[in-house]
């Protein structure tokens, strides 16, 4: 039997994707990332965040039962799990019944059990499996044991890795606590143990992702200790190590100061800031205040000069006037982030902000979002522009028709700017190379080597 997983969402759901497929192959199970037409099964992981996202769930949800309709097409079942499902099981049970079977996040060990049982495999290899002996081996394989189980579904050079799951913050908006639970940080030593393993694979550039990063260690712990982590992987020798999703109330002076200390740690940080109005702040429940914020992007930027700040912002959250939006345009004009996204509210079940009256009009909403983006498009180029006639590290991605594509450590996978590079002799992927900027756009840097 060969499956298709495929993966929506965050990289988060990445990582967790990879170990599902790790559990698999382990178990000799072929996998596929990419391709569903040639696989027997596929198991989507789906993402249940916000409205755009829970609707291309549902639409992949939807086109893999079709392939599986067609007596042509190889695929046979059709297996679904992830954030949309801890959220809205029972719901979609009842309007896909061709899905032949429903999990929510923390179901890995029975998405394994159940493929495991298709393919009639024991521990031994040996068929028709008793579900006991099924259950138990895939028990096994997820337990903290030297030998890791993943398959890295990301170009080999660069791997994300989970340091926790879950956030005790509670905002307004956000459903990420109701789907994934309260804070838990994963154990030092598993953690490292996992980017050893990362790095025995070839990666070079490894993420570290949590839906709260500062907060780790606060639990088992009890202190915060991403430092120490961070410290711990940074001596493992990879060339890139990158922080994703900080919140504004855990940067303190101890993790600013290891972009000074270590050589390795990308000078970028993930930190999504949401609003700048106080009233949106408080409503929102973010702990923080605009006097509070502005002040710490400017801390930030006095102790790490060349740091990439990344954020994103909420517009039309409900009460959201337009002197409070114009509040957050000219803090966008003021603090001139790297990198921004934007996003329009939509109301999610069961947040506290889903019981505020929705009074932003949609079409008042996409205009805001358009508006923030148009004015973060003129700062990317300013700030692009400042690379030009500068020779700069970049790691090579992949390649376009004749163009060789890269990053610099400014730059996160996907989600960032891109080095576009034209060279006489051939580059490899996943490699690093000193590449001349010869000009700029908005969103990408022209380079040659």
């Amino acid at each position: 039997m060969k499956i298709a997983i495929i993966t929506l969402g965050c990289s988060k759901n990445t990582v967790d994707s990879e170990k599902l497929a790790g559990i698999l192959k382990n178990k000799g199970i072929e996998i596929s990332f990419e391709n569903v037409e040639r696989c027997d099964a596929a198991i989507i992981n789906t993402c249940g965040f916000i409205l755009d996202s829970q609707e291309e769930s549902i639409d992949t949800i939807l086109e893999c039962v079709r392939m599986k309709a067609d007596g042509r097409r190889k695929l046979k079942k059709v297996f679904v799990f992830g954030c949309l499902v801890a959220r809205n099981r029972m719901e979609l049970k009842q309007s896909i019944p061709e899905v032949d079977g429903w999990y929510g996040i923390n179901d890995m060990e029975a998405v394994a059990h159940d493929m495991l049982k298709d393919c009639g495999i024991r521990e031994n290899g040996r068929k028709n499996a008793t579900m006991n002996d099924a259950c138990n081996a895939v028990r096994a394989s997820l337990k903290p044991v030297p030998t890791i189980s993943r398959e890295i579904s990301t170009p080999k050079h660069y791997a994300y890795l989970k340091i926790s799951e879950g956030c005790n913050k509670f905002c307004s908006f956000c459903a990420i606590p109701l789907i994934r639970g309260k804070h838990i940080s994963r154990p030092k030593e598993e953690i490292i143990r996992e980017a050893e393993f990362l790095h025995s694979q070839g990666v070079k550039e490894v993420i570290l992702i949590a839906q709260d990063l500062t907060f780790y260690g606060s639990d088992n712990y009890h202190s915060l200790e991403l430092c120490d982590l961070v410290r711990k992987i940074s001596a493992i020798g990879f060339d890139w190590i990158r922080l994703h999703y900080a919140h504004p109330n855990e940067i303190n002076d101890d993790v600013l100061k290891l972009y000074n200390e270590l050589p390795n740690l990308c000078k970028y940080l993930d930190i999504p800031l949401q609003h700048i109005s106080t009233p949106i702040l408080k409503s929102m429940k973010r702990n923080i205040d605009r006097e509070g914020t502005i002040a710490l992007i400017k801390h930030i930027r006095e102790v790490v000069p060349d740091i990439a700040i990344r954020t994103a912002f909420i517009v039309g959250y409900p009460g959201e006037t337009e002197e409070q939006y114009r509040e957050l345009v000219d803090f966008v004009k003021d603090m001139k982030f790297e990198r921004l996204g934007v996003f329009t509210f939509s109301p999610e079940e069961d947040t506290v902000a889903n019981e505020l009256e929705d009074d932003v009009p949609e079409d008042v909403k996409q205009q805001r979002r358009e508006d923030l983006l148009a004015i973060q498009q003129d700062i990317s180029l300013k700030n692009n522009e400042k690379f030009v006639n500068k020779t700069m590290r970049v790691l090579i991605d992949y390649k376009e028709d004749e163009y060789f594509i890269g990053r610099t450590e400014y730059d996160s996978p996907e989600v960032d700017n891109e080095v576009v590079i034209t060279s006489d002799k051939p580059l490899k992927i996943g490699e690093f190379y000193n590449v001349e900027i010869t000009s700029a756009d908005c969103f990408d840097l022209n380079g040659k080597f």
